[in-house]
């Protein structure tokens, strides 16, 4: 009995490809709430935001289609890799590991089938986007030249260092919650009203 628990706890290649077409998914809809906002000097703090409303059906899809150990911790690294190698600040790569690693705990804590647990795992890793702005807040002359370094236009960089404020932080965390709260329940009623009437759950 318990080599066949074991058994069915790892990914198989069947989970493997399902990962591979719903992180896909999720980046596809990160990349649009990325550009409604982000080339924006101003607007960017709403990319956070923008990225967890429209990425939360996508990601409970991924527990329900993938309910086991690995998902989101290789969504977390695959979307890390990918905002490393683009030029975005390291800390949100950095972000994407690591909240990638525990949300994927979290909801792993009743088998990916618990909707609070995995709302409470999408909200924890929809913090992610965070990553590439905390340390403005932080070390602002080590943030900005990061950017410059990579390749981030000069009046951007002005324009992005004028108008932030204290606030603007704790604004993002607030909102990035609302959203990605919005998002999951969204998610789930989809879930419930249409993916698990057609079948694709199961």
């Amino acid at each position: 009995m318990k080599s066949s628990i074991k058994k069915t706890s790892k990914l198989t290649t069947k989970d493997l490809v399902n990962c591979g077409i719903f992180i896909s998914l999720f980046f596809v809809f990160t990349m649009v709430g990325g550009i409604l906002f982000g080339p924006n000097p101003v607007l960017t703090f709403c990319l956070p935001a923008s990225v967890a409303l429209l990425t939360g059906p996508v990601y409970l899809l991924l527990l329900a289609k993938v309910p086991k150990r690995g998902p989101v911790t290789i969504l977390g690294i695959i979307m890390g890799l990918f905002t490393f190698v683009t030029g975005m600040y390291w800390l949100w790569s950095v972000f994407y590991f690591v909240l990638g690693f525990v949300a994927d705990r979290i909801a792993g804590w009743r088998s990916y089938r618990n909707h609070g647990l995995n709302t409470l795992s999408f909200i924890l890793f929809s913090m992610n986007t965070l990553g590439g702005y905390v340390m403005l807040w932080i070390n602002p002359e080590s943030y900005f030249g990061y950017l410059v370094e990579k390749g981030t236009p000069d009046h951007y960089v002005e324009a992005m260092g004028a108008v932030v404020q204290g606030w603007i932080l704790p604004a993002m965390v607030v909102s990035v919650v609302v959203c990605s709260l919005c998002s999951a329940m969204l998610g789930q009623l989809m879930l419930k009203r249409q993916f698990s009437k057609a079948g694709i759950t199961a």
